[in-house]
């Protein structure tokens, strides 16, 4: 079972959060503040998803992504969406076993899902 501190580890939480979250609700409050880009860096990092196919993903350009970076945060709705797919990624982890299948298991083509890629349906 997926925990919001198995979320937390995912986004960085001593960069991203600045606390131990005691409940999702402390991770969704701090969403809503603005994660910074740290976060989206440890989320690819940790997954091995190229950056610019997790900023896809949350909606973010080529050219806003390195404004998020040369700002060090992301919006509140980025935020969100981040979560959103860490929240999958770590449930995939924990699945898996492993952070390399998560993060494989995201990007490979799925039969079940009618030949789609996980990442991309998020």
């Amino acid at each position: 079972m997926v925990t919001v501190m198995m979320i937390a580890e995912t986004v960085g939480h001593r960069d991203a959060l600045r606390e131990r979250p005691a409940d999702y609700s402390a991770v969704a409050r701090r969403t809503r503040e603005e994660l910074p880009y740290a976060a989206l860096a440890a989320v690819a990092k940790r997954y091995r998803i190229p950056l610019a196919s997790l900023a896809s993903v949350i909606g973010l350009p080529e050219r806003t992504l390195a404004r998020r970076k040369k700002e060090r945060r992301l919006r509140a709705d980025e935020s969100d969406r981040l979560l959103r797919v860490a929240h999958v990624a770590t449930s995939a982890e924990d699945v898996l076993g492993a952070q390399a299948k998560a993060g494989r298991w995201l990007q490979t083509p799925n039969r079940a899902l009618g030949g789609a890629i996980p990442l991309d349906l998020l």
